[in-house]
């Protein structure tokens, strides 16, 4: 069953205003390593100011890895308390809960430069890791509970093209010529102020999730209002609540992360959101937007920052090209097309590395893997990791599962960004070996046991597991229950 909605002013802004949030998580993910340069600078005087002496080289590489991959480490910590403040406040107040700490730690940041203080970038990254953890899972949560059936794919990739925006944003301010001037990069790192303000003036008017305030509150009037003002009088309201009701019928209002794990339906999908999130996250992707630009310098491009901006675009390009295919080409397609395709590159990159010394002429070749790498990722795998966990379980265990999802892929990518620079180091080209098997073992796990989530009611979903259970899952048997 899919309804058939038409596109109200409301729905769209609804939407707009919630990605507000992934757009500062990308904006701060790409502006921190262009200016690094200048940020040590203000790191080695503050330190001087502070204790009086000069700090050394290694303190210096561990504060600033520190400063990095602060953000990260928050989003884990972040991410813990998704299920309690989308149970407990809903899922629209609970993002405007969340962008106050987005607020509080560009502020925090941007203190750094003005009052000569390190310890207030650190601190800053870390509060501004738990906004991530927050919002890359409310969002989607929220996106996915207000869409119409038959959009609900393609609405919650724009929260992906939302943040590869930010990212590519962030590159570009942080150019010395820019903004990331010795003068200018605590400014930089308030400009994401802009759209934190812009979320509150604009989703504070929208209404909350009609599921939640059905299922888990009971308020039928409260969510039938609410679903009116989304879809306008001429969606099918009445058809849409009597879905929601008969999920409402199956689930429980509140489950705890215990039952979370140990229930029985549970366990396939459960399975299948770790493969595709660790699937994704160590396919190389995180190692090529966190260390491109000495991805580049290390095959002989002495043009490497602008070579990085190629995968930042590359990066929004995709992202919106996945936009146009969730719905029509579905989940599982992209899935493992995509995989399929990360293990390729990753396989011809370690290939055009280890020949780089014989075959000088091989850099160009493994600059376009990486643009091919990213490309791979943000058509299926990437955008699908952040919201498919909203798909696969019922309304009382969405929360539960979107916080372990958000564990999973910020945790993933706080190891990778710790570990890529030593196993570069360690395995050289054969690293990129590394990155292909867990791609292949996404793309078998894919093919044998992913459902299609394309056009098909969260109930439906949920009660194919209950079913099935822990049985293999083939291509055709989920054709079957899907007409």
């Amino acid at each position: 069953l899919v309804f058939q909605s038409p596109l109200t002013g409301l729905l769209l802004t609804s939407i707009f205003s919630a990605v507000l949030g992934s757009l500062q998580i990308g904006y701060h993910t790409g502006n921190i390593n262009a200016p690094e340069r200048v940020i040590i600078k203000v790191f080695n005087s503050s330190w001087q100011s502070h204790y009086n002496t000069s700090i050394s080289e290694t303190r210096l590489a561990f504060l600033w890895s520190l400063s990095v991959s602060g953000k990260d480490f928050g989003a884990v910590l972040g991410a813990v308390g998704v299920k309690w403040l989308a149970d407990s406040f809903g899922r629209r107040n609970s993002i405007l809960i969340a962008n106050a700490l987005s607020i509080a730690a560009s502020l925090l940041m941007s203190i750094a430069q003005f009052c000569m203080w390190f310890e207030a970038l650190i601190l800053g990254r870390l509060i501004f890791g738990m906004f991530c953890g927050l919002a890359m899972s409310l969002n989607p949560l929220y996106i996915q509970e207000i869409s119409p059936t038959a959009l609900r794919g393609a609405f919650s990739t724009l929260n992906q093209i939302s943040f590869t925006t930010g990212i590519l944003l962030g590159m570009v301010m942080s150019l010395n010529v820019v903004m990331g001037s010795e003068s200018l990069w605590g400014l930089m790192l308030q400009l994401s102020l802009v759209p934190a303000a812009m979320q509150y003036f604009t989703l504070a008017f929208c209404p909350e999730s009609p599921r939640y305030l059905l299922i888990n509150l009971g308020e039928e009037v409260e969510a039938e209002t609410a679903l009116r003002r989304l879809r306008g009088n001429s969606g099918d309201i009445r058809a849409e609540m009597m879905e929601m009701k008969q999920e409402s019928s199956f689930s429980p209002k509140c489950i705890t992360v215990r039952e979370f794990v140990q229930k029985q339906s549970y366990r396939e999908p459960i399975m299948i959101l770790t493969v595709i999130c660790l699937g994704a996250n160590f396919s190389g992707f995180n190692a090529m937007i966190n260390y491109s630009t000495d991805v580049f310098l290390r095959v002989g491009f002495e043009e490497a920052e602008y070579l990085t901006l190629g995968v930042g675009s590359v990066n929004v390009l995709f992202s919106i090209v996945s936009f146009f295919l969730v719905e029509t080409a579905g989940r599982r397609k992209l899935l493992l097309v995509g995989f399929l395709a990360l293990g390729v590159c990753n396989l011809l990159m370690s290939i055009s590395s280890a020949l780089l010394n014989i075959f000088p002429q091989m850099a160009h070749l493994h600059a376009l893997l990486v643009f091919g790498l990213i490309a791979a990722y943000e058509s299926g795998p990437g955008p699908i990791s952040w919201f498919i966990g909203a798909e696969l379980f019922n309304q009382s265990a969405r929360p539960v599962a979107m916080s372990f999802s958000s564990i999973l892929n910020w945790g993933s990518k706080c190891l990778l960004a710790f570990i890529f620079p030593p196993l570069m180091g360690i395995a050289g080209p054969y690293t990129y070996l590394v990155f292909m098997v867990f791609a292949l073992i996404a793309f078998f796990f894919t093919l044998a046991r992913v459902p299609e989530t394309r056009g098909r009611v969260f109930n439906d979903i949920a009660a194919e597991f209950q079913q099935t259970d822990s049985l293999l899952l083939t291509p055709k048997k989920l054709k079957s229950s899907h007409h």
